[in-house]
């Protein structure tokens, strides 16, 4: 092969390849001072790489785009603003914790009376409900809507907890508290009665309330607030406790164990008293009764209550109709299930209902007619008295006389007097006789009637002007055993 071949070919492709480093490489041939050197072989150099820089640029800020478009869609919009916090740009929870933080780190310095101490949001147990406000905000102002930026500022109330803002007041301007006296209510000589309130004093609450909701409004973080003392009602006022006296004396007027409206057994005042506790609650007053208290009356009440039934007699006459209850028929009772009754009155007495209904089954009675009868015999010149049929007693009597013999008939008692004169004190004219306080008058047939009699004792032989005289024992026994409408049969 001549040299100048070689030179011709120099840097094309040849017949040969040379691997250099394990490499199959292409050589051009290198001619060497004055053509004597030897020839020598070259690889050739790599074709340089294309560099795709604006291609990866690209690609990040597209990245970078998508990121904020989604973020976008979990933030709240600019310049929104809760309670004077900046919340725009942020997530919900994150506005959330700003808005409690900037309440709860508040400073509030108390000027006046608290000469110059200084207590926190935190130490007033401020709250706001931020969790709420910052979705609400977020939901009216979503940071992907454009037209929600730069909204109106979300004023927020701000509570305090009256109890740990009183504790922390009181240790800076203790000066400034007293404390108000509750009304109460007592029980003393059978009745219930209250003692009057009086007021006390402190910070205003309210007030402070609103100063640090203005400041936290504005976007401040600290405020001067005067501590002097304005009036503090009690928790009990006075009308709370008068009320609950009305209450409970209307409830010792009526309570006991009640049958139907019979109060079958009264509780005395003392004993309810024991039974019940009246106790403050949230500016109210309870009222509670103790159950184990009222069981131990409960667990009496069976003697008290049951009792047998009382069975009736009645005079009737021969139609059925009576005439007079010789003894009322009382309805027996029995005392039913009470095992939970000491529950139940508790509960309502905690009402203000003193009368409870006891659970009872009646037992009725029976009634006894008795047929009472007077007859009168003008042959025998006796009187017997039956009862159903049955022969009680008898006696002589004494009947009318001549021409004022008694008239014989079936007749009923119409009219009973005591005692009564008879006959005209003018004997000049009819019935021309007079006899004054004739006892047990009974009468049955117009002006004819059964009585006693004291002027005479001559029994079994008519003597009368039509009357049916008798011993005045006799009278009286059968006046009171007769009702009015007792039957009354004469005849020979």
């Amino acid at each position: 092969m001549h040299v100048t071949d070689l030179a011709t070919a120099a840097g094309a492709p040849t017949e040969e390849n040379t691997i250099v480093d394990g490499t199959d490489a292409t050589t051009d041939a290198v001619a060497g001072d004055g053509g004597d050197r030897p020839v020598e072989w070259a690889p050739t150099e790599d074709t340089p790489k294309k560099r795709h820089i604006g291609r990866w640029v690209g690609i990040g800020l597209g990245v970078l785009v998508l990121g904020l478009g989604a973020a976008s869609t979990i933030l709240i919009a600019p310049g929104t603003a809760i309670a004077g916090v900046q919340v725009g740009g942020m997530t919900v929870g994150a506005a959330a914790e700003a808005v409690s933080n900037h309440v709860n780190g508040m400073q509030v310095t108390l000027t006046g009376e608290g000469g110059g101490n200084h207590v926190s949001g935190s130490d007033l147990g401020a709250h706001i409900d931020a969790t709420k406000l910052a979705e609400q905000a977020f939901a009216k102002h979503p940071m992907w809507n454009i037209t929600s930026w730069m909204s109106a500022p979300i004023s927020a109330p701000i509570t305090l907890d009256d109890r740990a803002a009183e504790h922390a007041l009181r240790a800076q301007v203790p000066a400034v508290y007293q404390d108000a006296t509750d009304a109460t209510v007592t029980f003393s000589g059978g009745q219930y009665t209250a003692t009057p309130a009086k007021n006390g004093s402190g910070i205003d609450l309210k007030a402070l309330t609103a100063a640090i909701g203005a400041a936290a409004d504005k976007g401040q973080n600290a405020l001067s607030f005067e501590a002097r003392a304005s009036q503090v009602a009690p928790a009990i006022s006075d009308k709370t406790a008068a009320d609950t006296v009305a209450k409970l004396n209307k409830v010792l007027s009526t309570i006991g164990f009640y049958v139907g409206t019979e109060r079958t057994v009264p509780v005395d005042a003392a004993t309810a008293a024991s039974w019940i506790t009246i106790t403050p609650d949230g500016g109210k007053l309870t009222i509670k009764a103790d159950q184990a208290a009222i069981q131990k009356s409960v667990d009496a009440l069976a003697p008290q209550v049951n009792r047998a039934a009382v069975n009736a007699t009645s005079i009737v006459n021969s139609g059925g109709e009576v005439l007079e209850d010789v003894t009322p028929g009382v309805t027996g009772r029995q005392l039913g299930d009470v095992s939970g009754a000491a529950a139940a009155f508790a509960s309502q007495l905690a009402g203000g209902n003193g009368t409870f209904t006891l659970p009872v089954k009646d037992t009725p009675f029976t009634t006894t007619s008795l047929l009472r009868k007077i007859d009168v015999n003008l042959s025998t010149e006796t009187l017997t008295v039956t009862e159903n049929g049955n022969v009680v007693d008898s006696w002589l009597v004494s009947s009318g006389r001549g021409d004022f013999a008694t008239h014989t008939g079936s007749f009923t008692v119409n009219w009973k007097l005591d005692s009564q004169n008879m006959g005209n004190t003018d004997l000049t004219k009819a019935p021309y006789y007079y006899q004054p306080d004739v006892k047990w008058v009974m009468y049955f047939n117009g002006d004819e009637a059964l009585h006693g009699v004291y002027w005479h004792d001559n029994w079994g032989t008519p003597m009368s002007h039509g009357c049916v005289g008798m011993p005045e024992y006799r009278a009286q026994w059968l006046f009171d055993w007769s009702p009015q409408g007792t039957e009354v049969n004469v005849h020979y």
